[in-house]
């Protein structure tokens, strides 16, 4: 069985519908639409469920998975550089303004070969499909046709993806040969990619987006995030940008602008609720009220964050306090693809921020208290919290959400996840998938009910 669509699928599903809660439901049906969205969740102990199995077993419309296989809902990626797939798990020894100006900047400057962009960018879609990434948040490069072809790629493959053309027009932060030749250039060619992606003949359904993406305040000029914030505005789209993410970054903004990231980006008119902030390791109580208030999202990048901030970002506080947050891979400052690791690497950073790591201080004077957070968490940030901060109808089995989900079989033979009913309750289920499920162990992935 490729497609879903039509189908009612019978078996084991796993989701969070809400921050701190993730449900296991045995022996549920799943209906699912001609489009691919949720008409209904039936639960076993439910009325209609034996009427509902009978219609489908009738209809020869039921997809039956195995007792040893699991559905969750498809993962969110909220901050990707697409450009960095050749440079994964390179060059991860160095400070980030380095890491920019030594190997990133030549590495993207490279995809002006419309055959390398092609190249790369079809690999990374595929290995990422594969890694149960339905839907990806991409930074592209300065380069229009390459751009284009990365959206080609999403839609041929069917991956839901949001991308931006990455503007860099500063001449004092951004080398001669990777930026923008001059501010119109950034803010024709950021139009012209919208025009393209919101006309494609393929994307009918609106499975690809743009994002408005200035790379970071530092690599651009006053004058071009001022435009693009009115860009944003006109057009109702997306922006992305980094902020807060190093002591450098962060420090950079603050003697430039004489405030904040968080309240730069505020006066460019390039915070809101179609905003996602990559990092944001460093923003204040003031810069979380401020985001909570506009309705900005937060991509936390646990691996990336061990590498480039030598800071954790703060995630229970932010969603204590309300924030939207997903994760993000930071392909390539971080060195992993899969969400799985990200959301294990939120847990462990978490922890690590609570107890402390510094031995010769006191235990109860090492950590931040009331900093951790559980699996049920790094579930609900993989899949709900990241759909949630672009405001799009998946990451749950609710009722009339796109039937983005992974297949996951626990007994493949390279990475078999034990379960044990006689001592595994159904949240010991759920733990084991967060903490050991890989990419071997995703089966099928689908977006809006199609295999992928």
């Amino acid at each position: 069985m490729n497609n879903v669509r039509g189908k009612v699928i019978l078996g084991s599903f796993i989701h969070s519908t809400n921050r701190g809660k993730v449900e296991l439901l045995k022996n549920a049906l799943v209906l699912i639409n001609t489009d691919g969205k949720i008409i209904e969740l039936i639960e076993s102990s439910e009325p209609g469920y034996s009427s509902a199995l009978k219609k489908s077993q009738s209809s020869n419309s039921l997809y039956e998975i195995s007792s040893h296989q699991y559905i969750v809902p498809g993962f969110t990626d909220l901050h990707i550089h697409a450009p960095q797939w050749p440079q994964l798990g390179k060059a991860l020894d160095v400070p980030l303004e380095v890491w920019l100006q030594k190997y990133t900047f030549p590495l993207e400057a490279k995809y002006c070969d419309e055959n390398f962009a092609r190249m790369v960018y079809s690999d990374l879609v595929a290995t990422l499909l594969k890694s149960g990434t339905t839907t990806a948040v991409y930074y592209g490069t300065i380069h229009q046709k390459a751009n284009q072809i990365l959206a080609d790629i999403c839609l041929n493959k069917g991956q839901r993806a949001i991308i931006g053309k990455v503007v860099m027009d500063n001449p004092e932060e951004c080398p001669e040969y990777y930026r923008d030749s001059s501010t119109q250039s950034a803010l024709e060619g950021t139009s012209n990619f919208l025009n393209y992606v919101k006309n494609h003949p393929k994307n009918i359904d609106h499975k690809v987006d743009v994002a408005v993406t200035p790379r970071f305040i530092p690599s651009c000029t006053d004058e071009v995030l001022q435009e693009l914030g009115k860009l944003a505005k006109g057009n109702s789209t997306y922006v992305q940008t980094h902020c807060s993410e190093s002591d450098w970054e962060h420090n950079y903004v603050i003697n430039r602008c004489g405030k904040s990231d968080t309240e730069a980006l505020m006066d460019y008119g390039l915070l809101n609720q179609s905003t996602i902030l990559a990092h944001a390791n460093f923003i204040s109580e003031n810069d979380m009220e401020l985001i909570k208030e506009e309705g900005a999202g937060i991509a936390h990048c646990p691996l990336s964050n061990f590498f480039f901030s030598d800071a954790v970002f703060p995630l229970r506080r932010a969603l204590e306090k309300g924030l939207r947050v997903g994760l993000g891979t930071d392909i390539a400052g971080g060195p992993s693809p899969s969400i799985f690791d990200s959301g294990r690497s939120a847990i462990s950073s978490a922890r690590a921020l609570e107890n402390g790591v510094d031995p010769s201080i006191n235990r109860d004077q090492r950590g931040r208290k009331d900093s951790r957070i559980d699996f049920s968490d790094a579930f609900y940030l993989a899949t709900k919290g990241g759909a949630d901060v672009l405001n799009i109808p998946t990451g749950s089995f609710e009722k009339e959400k796109h039937f983005d989900a992974l297949l996951i079989d626990t007994q493949v033979d390279n990475a078999k996840i034990s379960i044990h009913e006689d001592v595994d309750n159904d949240q010991d289920v759920i733990q084991k998938m967060v903490m050991l499920a890989t990419r071997s162990n995703i089966v099928r992935t689908w977006v809006s009910g199609l295999s992928v």
